[in-house]
């Protein structure tokens, strides 16, 4: 038999952002400064198809990595997969979107964590840990590459925008929005889940990074992750910490 799962991951979870209720430990959150204006069902559908892709990537990421490293917790309830059904959140992933993208305020979802059995990852289970948490930003900054050399193809004229990829010219191709808008979202999904703070993915791979009393305080900080971020967001301190690196790295792609 398995052993109990005592560690999930995925926090993907942005521009001004927030974070799921805390009745567990959420995957995937985002909450992007740029809310959708209009009840318009082209922009709502495309928007909630690209969240859905981006979450399912970074969800599926943790599990291929735990699984490579010896847990086979994530295959065994069948989240090893890029089928968005087994990570989707009711809550998270579809409700909250919508209410959001509908009402024009900000956007957040979540999926489902990925659960991870750390004894499973025996030796330097805390290392290992590390490398499954950065997995699933490593797989949003993937995605926003990818996004960003599709928007260099489909756009006519990029060296009209002042350089970089894209830009107000992604009009021109009907996939251009959707590129643009999976370039910024998936940037600000790696960065934000990259705050070391737990439960965020950043968190964890800080906890895989320290040893000793310095690792055992850390995690004595687990429960009240919550009220951290919480902190950080209402504060406004959250986009300050956020903001400067997801902007150099849309510099670079945008």
């Amino acid at each position: 038999m398995e052993l109990l799962v005592d560690r999930r991951v995925g926090h993907g979870d942005v521009g001004a952002l927030s974070h799921a209720p805390p009745r567990s430990p959420v995957a995937g959150l985002w909450y992007a400064s740029d809310s959708l204006p209009a009840i318009d069902l082209i922009p709502l559908l495309s928007g909630l198809a690209v969240l859905l892709c981006s979450l399912t990537v970074h969800e599926a990421a943790h599990a291929w990595v735990a699984d490579r490293l010896g847990d086979s917790t994530a295959r065994m309830l069948g989240r090893l997969s890029l089928n968005p059904a087994v990570h989707i959140d009711p809550i998270g992933t579809v409700v909250f979107p919508l209410i959001a993208m509908v009402s024009g305020l900000p956007l957040i979802g979540w999926a489902k964590p990925v659960p991870v059995n750390t004894a499973a990852l025996r030796e330097n289970w805390r290392q290992k840990f590390m490398l499954v948490a950065a997995a699933g930003p490593a797989s949003n900054l993937v995605l926003a590459v990818i996004a960003a050399i599709l928007l260099q193809m489909v756009t006519p004229d990029p060296s009209g925008l002042g350089g970089g990829f894209g830009g107000e010219a992604a009009a021109s191709s009907s996939l251009a929005p959707a590129l643009y808008m999976a370039i910024r979202l998936n940037v600000l999904l790696a960065v934000f889940n990259m705050v070391p703070i737990p439960p965020l993915d950043g968190g964890n791979v800080l906890s895989g990074l320290l040893s000793g009393p310095m690792a055992d305080a850390f995690d004595r900080l687990r429960p009240y992750g919550f009220v951290i971020l919480y902190g950080l967001m209402f504060t406004g301190a959250l986009w300050t910490i956020i903001s400067p690196p997801a902007s150099y790295l849309l510099s670079w792609l945008l």
